[in-house]
């Protein structure tokens, strides 16, 4: 008997040695803007160069139907961080300039998740999920809740997106460099009837880039935005520098945690309007300003695997690329996306693209790559954004409540391109508000609308009926709406879809994922 004890004993020490035999990896998430399917070198695009992501892809897993959960910016990151399609809360489409905090303390994130495992957590970059409480963020004081509340260290942001105002930084709880004798005032009106606009013909005339429709209220480096705001003007950033600023925060604070696990979001302004790169990357590209954006952001990603490469991190690094939604051309700037396109195809073969339900508005790029760990290739898997939550909870150890990440499913083995990986047998995307909701199930993929209206604006398209009925395996364009031809399999995925609606979690959860 105590011959038994004593194996047991040595077995439970071996077991302990292996199980941190490989220490839990430092990661970033760099999440691109806008950024489409076919839009880099190693999806397709000719037409443009990006070595950087391309040898990332090289170098680890290349997913060709990885997918973010939304087809706009905010809900895709309110997702992201909460495990939690962006349709089941009220308020989650695209924020307004004085948008409150979307995330409300004490909810569960993904970064208070990897919090609780011992890691330094950080974001840099852009936010777009809203500051404080009502009646509305105090730009002059103190903005929280905010990222430092749901499980953030530090947090160094674009606190919207970069064609809504206020067009200034937000470390941790400020708005840096704000002068107290300029105060800052963001409003939805103009402060005074002579408020200079973009609407303004002889404003207008001087603008350095011209709109197209809306972002053409208050201007900001000779650009019109959307949203009113005035002073501040010691903390207001120059656009042509977003890229730079973003990129020596984030080797910084690399630098000040290189010594324990850290989890580091890099999210970038970069390909979304007004896209207004630094001047060094000006015409680099045929296709207009928004090429130049795809080769600005590609330098982004190799300063940083440049700066893991310095420190000797570069094996104990997780880096996960993404976007927050597919691609857009016009989206109100009069910037050359559309008239010097060429032949560059910015959703590849995929119909749609932001704003839409089809398959180029939340199929993206998605590359997963951690040298020495991950066999480089290319996976064929359904992975989404939304499951990065569980995914690095359970590579972490951490156990998620069991109401917190709804959505969020353990995808861990495909992540790591593990053998006999499976990756997701059913997804929902949404548009902005989830007015319209898409089921994909295996190949089968049903779109349901809200309303029977023609959609119209933007690059989003809708088809003809209110439902739509693909499959994605003989038809990946969604071309051919098969729902009159299957209509018990219409009706199947329909009520498939109202269930998981109504039930308030995608499936029930997983003794691996969630505490009892």
């Amino acid at each position: 008997m105590r011959i038994k004890c004593i194996l047991l004993v040595l077995a439970l020490g071996f077991l302990h040695e292996a199980v941190h035999a490989t220490p839990s990896p430092n990661v970033i998430v760099i999440m691109a803007d806008d950024l489409g399917y076919g839009d880099l070198g190693c999806y397709g695009a000719t037409e443009l160069k990006t070595p950087n992501i391309d040898q990332l892809a090289s170098n680890g897993l290349r997913f060709t139907q990885g997918y973010c959960s939304a087809s706009t910016c905010t809900p895709t990151r309110f997702s992201l961080m909460t495990g939690k399609y962006a349709f089941r809360d009220p308020g989650t489409g695209v924020a307004p300039p004085n948008a409150t905090a979307l995330i409300q303390p004490g909810t569960e994130t993904i970064a208070s998740l990897l919090h609780r495992a011992g890691y330094a957590t950080g974001i840099v970059g852009k936010w777009h999920l809203g500051l404080g409480n009502d009646p509305g963020p105090d730009w002059n004081g103190s903005l929280e809740p905010g990222p430092l509340e749901i499980g953030f260290d530090h947090c160094f942001l674009l606190p919207t997106t970069n064609d809504r105002v206020p067009c200034v930084f937000v470390e941790d709880h400020r708005v840096r460099n704000l002068d107290p004798k300029d105060p800052l005032w963001v409003g939805n009106s103009k402060p005074s009837p002579d408020h200079p606009t973009g609407m303004d013909p002889g404003v207008r005339a001087k603008l350095k880039m011209d709109w197209s429709h809306g972002h053409n209220q208050t201007v900001h480096n000779g650009i019109g935005r959307i949203g009113f705001f005035t002073g501040g003007h010691a903390a207001r950033w120059r656009d042509e520098d977003l890229a730079d600023t973003w990129v020596q925060e984030s080797i910084q604070w690399i630098e000040r945690h290189q010594n324990k696990p850290f989890f580091l979001i890099f999210a970038a302004h970069d390909i979304h309007v007004p896209r207004i790169p630094h001047e060094r990357f000006q015409g680099r590209t045929e296709l207009g300003f928004r090429g130049d954006a795809i080769v600005e952001l590609d330098w982004c990603v190799g300063e940083l695997v440049e700066a893991l490469d310095r420190l000797k991190l570069t094996e104990s690094t997780w880096i996960i690329f993404c976007s927050d939604n597919g691609p857009v051309l016009d989206d109100g700037y009069q910037d050359g996306a559309t008239t010097k396109l060429g032949k560059h195809t910015p959703a590849g073969p995929f119909r749609g693209g932001k704003y839409s339900i089809y398959e180029g508005g939340t199929r993206t790029p998605f590359i997963s790559c951690w040298p020495g760990t991950i066999e480089p290739g290319v996976s064929d898997k359904i992975v989404c954004t939304i499951d990065l939550a569980a995914s690095l909870a359970a590579r972490t150890g951490q156990k998620i409540p069991p109401n917190a990440c709804p959505d969020s499913l353990n995808l861990l083995p495909a992540l790591l391109g593990k053998p006999d990986a499976v990756g997701r047998d059913f997804l929902i995307q949404q548009p902005n508000r989830g007015t319209s909701l898409a089921l994909r199930v295996g190949d089968w993929k049903v779109l349901s609308y809200a309303n029977a209206r023609p959609i119209k604006s933007l690059t989003f398209e809708k088809g003809e009926g209110r439902y739509e009925l693909y499959n994605l395996a003989c038809d990946p364009g969604e071309r051919q709406n098969l729902a009159t031809q299957h209509p018990e399999r219409l009706e199947k995925m329909l009520a498939q879809l109202e269930a998981i609606k109504t039930s308030g979690h995608s499936r029930p959860p997983s003794a691996d994922q969630r505490d009892p």
